[in-house]
């Protein structure tokens, strides 16, 4: 992984880290705010100058790809380097989570 990307996406904010998530099926921006939703039990809520800031970002950082547009929805998905950023921060979040039960023990 580039050490750019490292430093920038290493530890990733909620947003970024639920919008790659989501991107791991191909969905537009209301899509992918719909999943975050479900996913937290709306906890989280992206909201559009976030979402669509953090989707520009990652499009041009090489973490997501535009795959089409259709009746003026643009739809995304993530690519092998998104993959890498999101899986070493579900590394990253196992980790807290261990030290977090060891310490309860």
């Amino acid at each position: 992984m580039d050490a750019r990307i490292e430093k920038i996406y290493c530890p990733m904010t909620e947003s970024a880290f639920y919008i790659l998530l989501s991107l791991q099926q191909e969905r537009h921006g209301y899509g992918i705010t719909q999943r975050v939703k479900k996913l937290t039990k709306n906890h989280i809520v992206i909201g559009p100058g976030t979402m669509y800031g953090t989707l520009a970002k990652m499009e041009n950082d090489g973490l997501i790809e535009l795959t089409k547009v259709a009746e003026k929805r643009k739809y995304y998905r993530i690519t092998p380097l998104g993959m890498e950023v999101l899986n070493r921060e579900k590394e990253r979040i196992r980790y807290l989570y261990q030290i977090v039960q060891e310490d309860e023990t």
